[in-house]
Formats: structure tokens, C-alpha cells, sequence
């Protein structure tokens, strides 16, 4: 996964000159309606359309569980639904008065993208074409943001799906971690073309997370640095201004709400969208990612101006479209926003567009023949939907191939006769592991993420705290108060995949204590857990690198790390043993109690 460096910045500087003036609109423009207060006939409209956190999806398809995607919600996914929405917008407001744009994690969440990252890689002599390079050249998108998902297969994958966009992916606060010039274009700069005045120029900054330092270390460290949205808003902004910007558009791949995920270990916001729009003056509107949440209009101030600041977020894996629409007037010789609104369209009003289903249905099919190869048997079925309220078989899987792996490494080290912890997080409540036949996606389906396997040394006593951290996840629940299942969890908005169980132990978790005061019972091989004494945690490396801010793990010794990802070291395992029998490897370790009365 290295990175040849003067071709690096060479390529960089060449695609930062290239991208100046893309999707630059070659015809005249309708007028719009005539603004309150200003001469008729020079005011001029156009809206940008936008996506964020696509993670791989073309089809309105679940291949974890082989069947079209569907939710509570009844929502639609995938680029093949998106691509409808956007040509109908094209058609109503036309389609030189419109730009398409997004904001990252593009290239990683489904097999689709899996497999032609790892399986039929994109990277190999004669490789193939990234879907989602396909499906979003075909739709015709003017440019996207870079998301930390994109880093999560090696620079060398992220580099030729960049290769094979027909639009630049931008990131401003992407460095060269030496000389700190762009790694990736800043921006992009569009025409749009009116019935009277100059063209209006439309720029596009692209931000992305400056969690990437901590999440993919492994891939960047040394190569590429990652500054703080608002501190490179800062400095471009003022730049597209003064080269004729007259209206400009973030595209950050970076929540709005202020909170970061890694604790102090970066001296930079996660979700810093809101604080770009409040703190950096020049910016009409922002296009907000990564924080998978919906968000149809969203007003800032800007401090500097006292002006509003527009910001939309669509839903994930292309559910929504958001659309921003701008009106502007011809004042004093030149083109200003005279108002700015944002809302998002729902994907599953729409069909897939045939176009796009016939581009890649030869890549579909493909991946859904990958994902049903048989691989085992199970003796029992295995469900994790009481996965974050009990400790279930289905997760106790995971755990103890994390910690088997990790002892079979460890084998004849120094570290050899320390005992094996494991985590695990109930990362989704419909994964299933049926009885009998036990095919690809089912094992694969345990483990959506691309999290590697590492371990760490913990004391008892840091143990124990981790533990403490974990728990903050449980509703406080009073001794006499009517459980519902349903309402135990995600306290304060934290999601299932930062609530860890741990594996090797045996503890109660008293929901009716106040967090920090809830881990009651820890033992180990029926002793209590010695505060001093030395463990090995199985640990993936996004919680091992920062990722959800628990304590302990980040700065502990490594004593091992795994290149591939644990879904393919579940994989392998029950490719190995042929038979998955929960007897050989389920216990309860866990409980939930209210005053030692267990809850269930």
C-alpha cells in the first residue's frame, strides 16, 4: 500500500490545474422570475442537487440478505433510484441550470463495492470499472467530496477510482502529510450560463473528515494529514471569492453537530459543519455527510455576516436527494444570492432507472453468485436482534473467533500466556445465521464494516473502565420501573456499534446505577478480576485507533495486528471447522440487572 511520492504530488498538481472549470454549461439559461425589488428580467435560478454516504449502493438491494432493501421506513436505496430523481429535476428546472454534487463515503458498505475492491479488484492489470464510477459518470455528476470511508481499502484503490471519475474528488483538508500541498483538488469551479449579465460561477469546496489521521492510520500515517474543516474553509473561501466565485457551496463530508467520536486525540471537530457555517464567512450553502442522519433545511448565522448559512443533509446509501435552490440578481455588475432554500426528495417515490440498471447488471449479478456460495453448516440457527440487550450466541461467534485468532497468533510470543479478551458490537440487529446450509453473506452479514483485528494489553483495572464507558449505552432503568426492551438502549443518541460486549469475562451491568457506577460481579475463570492483572483485548482497529472515544485502548501496547478484515477471518473460520455449533463456543458473560435482579 505505498505511495510513490513525486508521482503523488505531480498527479495532484495536474488534477488541481485540470478540474479550475468543470461541468461548465454551454447554452443559454431560462430566466427566472423577477426577485422582490429587483428589474424584471435580471434574476436567474438554479439549484444543486446532492448525495452523501452512498457506501456502495446501486441497487435498491440488500445482498446481505438477498432481497430487495427495504426498512421500517419502507426507504429505497442505491444510485439506480437517485439517478431517477435527478433526471426529473433535470427536466423541470433544465439541466444547464442544475449541478449534481456529494459528500463522500462513496466506494465502501456493500459487497457490491467489497468485491470489487478485494474480490475482482479495481486495482489489477486490466482490472475492472468501480460501479460506482460507472453508475455516477453515467448520471453525470460534477463533483463529490472525499469521505473517510474512501480511505478504508489503501490508498492505491481510492487513487484509481479517482482515475476513473469523470468528476474530481475533492478534499481541501486532504494534505501531503510532508509538504502539505492538496493531496486531492480543493475545489471545483462551474459555469453557468443566464439570458443576460456574465456567467455565474458556482464553487465547490470539498472537506472531509480529519477523522481519517485516527481511523485508517494504517493507510495514511506518514503519507497524508488531515487539518480541520474550518481552519481550510478559511483559507479557501476568501481564494473562490476573490477569483469570481459568486456563489459558493461546501461539500463536507463532516457532520453538524459540533460532537467528535475520538475524544482529545485530534485537535480537530468531527462534525463540524455547523461551526464551518458559523465561523467562515463567504459560504451560501453546505452540503453535510457522514453523520447518516436526515436533515431537510438547516439555517446557521454566520457570525462575520449575520448572513444564513443553508445546510442539508439526505439520508444515507442514497435514500434522499437533497436539493438546494438558489435564486439570484444582477446588482452593480455582477451576480449576488438574494435567497438560498433547501429540501430533500425520498427515493422511494421513484423506479430505478433502466439506464443504470442495465450498465451494471452484469456487476450485480456477479456479486449476489459471490455472496450465496455456501461455505458451512450450522447446527442451530442464531439471530442478533436481542443482540444489544442480551449476550446472544450470534455475537459470542464473533467474539470467539477474534479471540482464537489472537491466541493462535500470540502462540510462542512473549505474550503468549496472558489471557484472551475479545469485543464485539451488535453492529446489526438483523444479522442471521440460519440453521444448516450457512452461506457467504450470512457469515459476511455479522460484520458489515472493514474493521482489521489488533491486540492490546489492558490492566483489570482499564478493563474495568472500558467496561464502565461501555454501559453509558443502557437507559438508566429504576429497580420498579416497567422494562421495555425497546427503550433500553442508545442512551444519548449513542448508536449499537459503540456499545461493546466483552468476551473471556463474566459481569452484570446494573442499568439502574448512574454511568461510571454500573459494572458489578467482573470476574474472570471465576475469580474476581485482579485490578493489576495483564489482559489481551481482541480489539478491531477503529476502536483501537480512537473510535468512539473509549478509554484505554488507543494508547495501549499493540502486541499484534491483522492485515484483513475480520469478516473474512469469520469467513475462513467456518470454511475451516465446516460446522458452526454454538455449544463449542457460547456462554452468557453478560446480564443486565436493576439492584442484582436480572432483567431478563
Amino acid at each position: 500500500m505505498g505511495l510513490d511520492r513525486r508521482a503523488f504530488l505531480g498527479s495532484s498538481a495536474v488534477t488541481g490545474a485540470a478540474v479550475a472549470w468543470t461541468g461548465a454549461a454551454a447554452g443559454p439559461a431560462a430566466a427566472a422570475p423577477a426577485a422582490p425589488g429587483s428589474r424584471p428580467g435580471r434574476t436567474y435560478a438554479f439549484t444543486v442537487m446532492g448525495t452523501t454516504d452512498l457506501h456502495g449502493n446501486v441497487f435498491n438491494w440488500d445482498y446481505f440478505t438477498d432481497r430487495e432493501f427495504d426498512d421500517k421506513a419502507h426507504n429505497d436505496v442505491g444510485l439506480a433510484k437517485i439517478s431517477t430523481l435527478v433526471e426529473q429535476v433535470r427536466a423541470e428546472k433544465g439541466r444547464r441550470n442544475t449541478l449534481l454534487i456529494d459528500a463522500g463515503d462513496t466506494i465502501q458498505g456493500t459487497q457490491l463495492s467489497y468485491y470489487y475492491a478485494k474480490v475482482d479488484p479495481i486495482t489489477a492489470r486490466r482490472g475492472p470499472v468501480h460501479p460506482m464510477a460507472q453508475a455516477m459518470n453515467a448520471i453525470g455528476y460534477d463533483a463529490a467530496a472525499l469521505g473517510n470511508h474512501e480511505f478504508n481499502y489503501g490508498i492505491p484503490v481510492l487513487r484509481k477510482f479517482q482515475e476513473q471519475c469523470d468528476f474530481p474528488l475533492l478534499g481541501a483538508n486532504a494534505v501531503d502529510a510532508r509538504s502539505l500541498r492538496p493531496a486531492f483538488p480543493p475545489y471545483s469551479m462551474h459555469r453557468l450560463r443566464t439570458p443576460h449579465g456574465r456567467d455565474v460561477k458556482v464553487a465547490v469546496l470539498g472537506l472531509t473528515n480529519p477523522g481519517i489521521a485516527i481511523w485508517d492510520k494504517a493507510h495514511v500515517q506518514g503519507k497524508m494529514a488531515f487539518p480541520g474543516l474550518e481552519e481550510q474553509a478559511a483559507k479557501y473561501v476568501p481564494r473562490l471569492r476573490s477569483m469570481g466565485a459568486d456563489v459558493v457551496i461546501v461539500s463536507a463530508h463532516s457532520g453538524s453537530s459540533g460532537t467528535s467520536s475520538y475524544g482529545d486525540q485530534l485537535p480537530y471537530v468531527e462534525n463540524a459543519a455547523g461551526l464551518v457555517a458559523e465561523q467562515v464567512p463567504g459560504i451560501d450553502a453546505i452540503l453535510v455527510g457522514h453523520a447518516h442522519t436526515e436533515i431537510p433545511e438547516y439555517r446557521v448565522r454566520n457570525k462575520a455576516t449575520g448572513k444564513d448559512v443553508v445546510l442539508s443533509e439526505p439520508l444515507k446509501w442514497g435514500q434522499r436527494l437533497t436539493l438546494f435552490d438558489f435564486e439570484l440578481s444582477w446588482e452593480r455588475g455582477r451576480w449576488s444570492v438574494a435567497s438560498v432554500s433547501a429540501k430533500v426528495l425520498n427515493s422511494n417515490t421513484v423506479p430505478e432507472d433502466p439506464k443504470i440498471v442495465r450498465l451494471l447488471s452484469d456487476e450485480h449479478r456477479k456479486v449476489v453468485e459471490y455472496v450465496n456460495q455456501v461455505i458451512g453448516t450450522s447446527t442451530q440457527a442464531m439471530s442478533s436482534a436481542e443482540g444489544p440487550v442480551k449476550d446472544v450466541p450470534i455475537i459470542d461467534l464473533i467474539n470467539h473467533v477474534q479471540a482464537e485468532t489472537v491466541k493462535g497468533a500470540l502462540a510462542g510470543t512473549e505474550w503468549a500466556a496472558l489471557p484472551v479478551l475479545s469485543q464485539a458490537s451488535c453492529f446489526s440487529r438483523t444479522a442471521v445465521i440460519p440453521q444448516g446450509k450457512v452461506t457467504l453473506r450470512d457469515a459476511a452479514g455479522l460484520y458489515p464494516f472493514e474493521n482489521t483485528l489488533e491486540a492490546r494489553v489492558l490492566t483489570g483495572a482499564q478493563v474495568k473502565e472500558y467496561l464502565e464507558y461501555s454501559a453509558r449505552y443502557f437507559v438508566r432503568t429504576a429497580p420498579d420501573a416497567v422494562v421495555d426492551p425497546a427503550k433500553l438502549t442508545n442512551a444519548e443518541g449513542i448508536p449499537d456499534y459503540n456499545y461493546d460486549a466483552v468476551y473471556g469475562l463474566v459481569y452484570d451491568v446494573d442499568i439502574a446505577q448512574p454511568v461510571g457506577s454500573r459494572i458489578t460481579g467482573l470476574s474472570f475463570a471465576g475469580r474476581p478480576v485482579d485490578p493489576q492483572e495483564r489482559f489481551v483485548l481482541a480489539v478491531n482497529n477503529y476502536r483501537a485507533s480512537g473510535g468512539g472515544a473509549f478509554p484505554h485502548v488507543a494508547g495501549a501496547k499493540q502486541v499484534w495486528a491483522d492485515s484483513d478484515e475480520i469478516r473474512n477471518t469469520i469467513i475462513s473460520w467456518v470454511k475451516a471447522k465446516g460446522t458452526v455449533d454454538p455449544a463449542g463456543f457460547a456462554s452468557v458473560g453478560w446480564r443486565l440487572t436493576r439492584a442484582g435482579v436480572p432483567v431478563f
